[in-house]
């Protein structure tokens, strides 16, 4: 399902019209990358939640080449689903 997908299945299934749906995603998108990038818990209960994590810097190795390289640290956007949704997709 792509944003456009969504957006058909978020109309229909709400009755708003498609440009509205549009918004809503949109608005949700916003807020919760916001929210993210603060550094803040997105919770949906019975969904999941979104949240940042840090990544450590490491050494790798470049397959090709076999080079060891050093990859910095980050922070990493994540998502652990929540118990409903677990239970739906099992």
């Amino acid at each position: 399902m792509n944003k456009a997908d969504l957006i058909g299945a978020i109309a229909s299934e709400s009755k708003l019209t498609k440009a509205n749906a549009k918004k809503a995603l949109e608005a949700f998108l916003k807020v919760t990358s916001g929210s993210l990038k603060k550094g803040d818990k997105v919770t949906l209960v019975g969904f999941g939640t979104f949240s940042v994590a840090k990544r450590a810097a490491r050494v790798a190795r470049n397959p090709r080449t076999g080079k060891e390289i050093k990859v910095p640290a980050r922070k990493i956007a994540q998502f652990k689903p929540g118990a409903e949704l677990k239970g739906l997709v099992r």
